[in-house]
């Protein structure tokens, strides 16, 4: 029996003090997930004109049937938006966003998509940094940390003044918020058992998308970003308030013992053992947010229903491969199938591409050792946010380049399907301490009724001979 798994069972497994700590775990999910997602509606482009002369028609960008009087058009035949701007009421009913408050549109949009790439940005850094953070100071302390920077930033952002101070902010909070989330993905990982893993991993992401549903209804409250943004480090700042407390949120046993910090690790040891009723010493053992959080929600449940059944490498595979096929259909007929077809192709997608996403989290965290996990898991995520953070690229020039941009996505797409081949299976087994732990992963065949050795001997047994005779 590992060591991990003879400790823990002898505190008293995976039982009431573990099973409440890692359901507590989903909550501030809501929050992290309120918190990410807002980027959409913070930066969402209503309709909107340029101010003009009553007696003369609107323009959406710049009014165009000025008198001779006026400054000049340009080679366009534009001229300068001088009257102000006019917007509809943006999504969701946020009557005030960056956007509306410092007229990002026309000749200042690409401020837009740099406000978006530098929030991911700051998601990809938190990622790689604070997953560093996580093995070398503890899960618990780089959660504590994150939760404070992101309220402080958070407040920070609901009262900057200038576009390159919100910038930096953003950058900032995302960052925290990545941190946040990493570290309460791995020390709820390391508090459960392997048959409960899948289960309470795919519950934490149901209550993100929970979180990602409530947005809409924040920003109708609130209606001003600044407002919403102070809900959301008040969000935050709650989180802190009650997961601060040692007896909430502790620091993973997991990490403790593999950290060579076995008196710590016994104390929270012997809380779980009481909290269990286990004496140790004589115990044996918006629509298109709404969209994607429905399309995580249904690949959360997908993976319920087969991720302990198939077991996670097929999974990964069978979703790796629809989401390429579905790539390359659409990138060869998009101009010639039926709108449908498209819609169901692409939905398809999506689907296997949040399935692939959350699976991958889930595996990669599996299978790296206690040691290391927190940086390896931070650059699987990280890679996830730096696709991210290439789509908000593609609205700066329009759709130049869009052909080439989806044969490159296509081929990683194939790309990932060849390396998930290489991977070991990762599932009922128990989490790898070491380095060596993880070396001695090897990869289990996709069919389990496969052999994994020749049954037939090369010499037949009725020649006893046969192995030492020369003809």
């Amino acid at each position: 029996m590992e060591p991990e798994v003879r400790v823990l069972r002898l505190a008293g497994g995976f039982g009431r003090a573990r099973c409440l700590l890692a359901v507590a775990s989903w909550l501030p999910c809501v929050a992290l997930g309120l918190a990410l997602s807002s980027e959409l509606l913070l930066t969402a482009l209503p309709a909107h004109h340029c101010g003009s002369d009553p007696a003369r028609a609107r323009s959406t960008c710049l009014p165009l049937s000025y008198p001779e009087s006026l400054p000049r058009a340009g080679s366009d035949g534009a001229r300068p938006c001088s009257r102000g701007w006019y917007y509809a009421q943006p999504a969701a009913d946020l009557l005030r966003s960056p956007v509306t408050q410092r007229n990002l549109v026309c000749e200042d949009g690409w401020k837009v998509p740099l406000e978006q790439v530098d929030h991911l940005l700051g998601w990809l850094l938190g990622c790689v940094l604070l997953g560093l953070g996580c093995d070398w100071f503890g899960r618990r302390a780089v959660f504590v940390g994150s939760l404070v920077l992101a309220t402080g930033l958070g407040v920070g952002e609901a009262l900057v003044a200038s576009f390159p101070a919100l910038l930096t902010l953003r950058l900032l909070r995302g960052g925290a918020l990545a941190g946040a989330s990493l570290a309460l993905y791995v020390a709820r990982l390391e508090l459960c058992d392997p048959p409960n893993r899948l289960a309470f991993s795919m519950g934490a992401g149901l209550f993100s998308v929970v979180g990602t549903l409530l947005l809409p209804s924040l920003a109708l409250l609130a209606q001003d970003w600044q407002l919403l943004q102070g809900l959301s480090a008040l969000a935050t700042g709650l989180l802190l308030l009650f997961w601060g407390f040692p007896a909430v949120f502790p620091e993973s046993p997991c990490w403790l013992l593999a950290t060579g910090q076995p008196a710590r690790a016994r104390t929270i040891l012997w809380h779980f053992a009481k909290a269990s009723g286990v004496d140790p010493e004589d115990s044996t053992e918006e629509e298109s947010s709404l969209a994607m959080a429905g399309l995580e929600a249904a690949a959360t449940v997908f993976l319920l229903l087969t991720a302990d059944l198939w077991g996670r490498r097929s999974v990964l595979l069978l979703s790796t491969l629809v989401l390429g096929l579905a790539s390359l259909l659409l990138l060869a007929g998009a101009q010639y199938l039926p709108s449908w077809t498209v819609l169901f192709l692409a939905v398809l997608g999506l689907l296997a591409s949040q399935t692939v996403s959350a699976l991958s989290s889930l595996f990669s965290a599996e299978v790296f050792p206690t040691v290391i996990r927190g940086a390896g898991l931070g650059l699987v995520l990280a890679a996830g946010f730096l696709g991210q953070a290439a789509a908000p690229l593609t609205k700066m020039h329009g759709r130049h380049g869009f052909f080439l941009q989806h044969v490159l996505f296509t081929s990683f797409a194939l790309l990932a399907l060849l390396c998930v081949l290489l991977l070991p299976e990762s599932r009922g087994r128990t989490l790898p301490q070491s380095l060596q732990d993880a070396d001695r992963l090897c990869r289990s065949p996709l069919l389990r009724g496969c052999s994994r050795q020749d049954l037939l001997p090369l010499l037949p047994a009725s020649l006893p001979g046969a192995g030492t005779q020369l003809v």
